[in-house]
């Protein structure tokens, strides 16, 4: 069993930063009392610095009593932290970009100047006693001796660890490795990762910077966020619980429930072939697949549907095998012979193709009970 790593989950900042995404009060304070349900380490609430109305869900949030650790965003300005500690945080994010490309064109500042400037806002933020995650924004294009030295600048600084921002999810999962592992060694300090799935690899280069070290992992739920959206908890946590192993503490059964909710309130669909919360993950209409999921779910199913709270689904429609007829009709204590089955699955094939989809379950019984009449000389009207 490989040590359980810790998540930060930013669905209620970066997941709302999605452009035409607000998040209203009380849905911020429901959201969050799922994220700790679910066991989540540290919830990103909010940047107070965007005014009142931020500040008072944030404060909602931090009086509702949770488990998980309440962190706001900041830039690195003083007034930012300020803002901050008034809402009763027991943690910050400290952000400033550390790539040349930032340094120059967007704060129009140096090097030296921008780890002076964090070193500040550090050092002010730890005398207030909260716990203090330095966010290096752009870290996967920046000089890698630049980055090595902001984070002990961070360390010496009195940061508790340090984010490793992809911000515009430019990494791959070898790349990500290596960069992480080298930083990891050259700094003595935590490290998490936030990657963005501009590239659709934010899920894969979160793994392979925890395989290298990072101690944190960044998520947001459906993977929401800013562009193509960040790293999805839900795809992070079962990768990292089937695919490698590791212990991950965490409530899946609320995925679903909770992915709703956040899909309902950004205003977002969540698509049916959605990984692992989607309607269609544990949905099966081809015959084969249909014949081995019923024999046995582990053919075609790597957990059990329950574990994230979905329940397997057998389509009837033009790629069906007599299993799925035999099976679904059993639900309703209909019993047919083999025979029956394949007769009654050339009707089907011949329905699905002409209404160019799969049967709902009512169709299909009405198919049946028609095909059924026939037999007998009545045709069901």
């Amino acid at each position: 069993m490989k040590p359980k790593v810790l998540w930060v989950d930013t669905t209620l900042r970066d997941g709302e930063q999605t452009a035409g995404v607000v998040f209203a009060p009380e849905e911020k304070v429901i959201i969050a009392k799922l994220l700790d349900m679910i066991g989540i380490d540290q919830i990103e609430a909010g940047i107070p610095a965007m005014g009142e109305e931020e500040e008072k869900s944030i404060r909602a949030i931090v009086k509702a009593g949770l488990k998980a650790s309440i962190m706001a965003w900041n830039r690195a300005v003083i007034d930012d932290i300020e803002k901050s500690l008034k809402c009763g945080v027991d943690a910050v994010a400290i952000s400033i970009a550390v790539s040349d490309l930032h340094i120059q064109h967007k704060l129009r500042t140096t090097r030296e100047k921008v780890i002076e400037q964090m070193v500040e806002a550090t050092i002010f933020a730890k005398k207030h006693g909260v716990y203090v995650s330095v966010n290096a924004e752009d870290a996967s294009r920046a000089d890698q001796d630049f980055l090595i030295e902001f984070g002990k600048a961070a360390k010496e600084a009195g940061a508790d660890r340090l984010r490793f921002c992809d911000t515009v999810g430019i990494l791959d999962p070898f790349s990500t490795y290596e960069k992480i592992k080298k930083l990891r060694e050259a700094v003595d300090l935590e490290i998490e990762m936030h990657t963005h799935n501009d590239f659709g690899m934010a899920t894969a280069n979160a793994i392979a910077g925890i395989i290298a070290g990072a101690t944190h992992v960044g998520v947001t739920v459906n993977g929401l966020g800013e562009r193509a959206g960040n790293a999805a908890l839900e795809e992070v946590a079962m990768a990292l619980k089937y695919v490698l192993g590791w212990e991950i503490n965490l409530k899946t059964e609320l995925f679903k429930e909770i992915s709703e909710y956040v899909a309902k309130a950004s205003g977002r669909i969540l698509p049916p072939w959605k990984a692992i919360v989607g309607e269609n993950i544990f949905a099966h209409e081809s015959g084969i697949h249909v014949d081995g999921a019923l024999k046995h779910p582990e053919t075609y199913e790597v957990f059990n549907p329950s574990e994230v709270g979905l329940e397997r689904k057998i389509f009837i429609g033009k790629h069906s095998g007599t299993a799925a007829i035999i099976s679904t009709l059993g639900k309703y204590d209909i019993r047919i012979s083999r025979e029956e089955a394949q007769e009654l699955l050339k009707r089907v094939r011949e329905t699905a193709v002409s209404i160019k989809r799969s049967l709902t379950e009512r169709e299909f019984l009405y198919l049946y009970y028609n095909w059924n009449q026939k037999k007998v000389g009545r045709e069901v009207i």
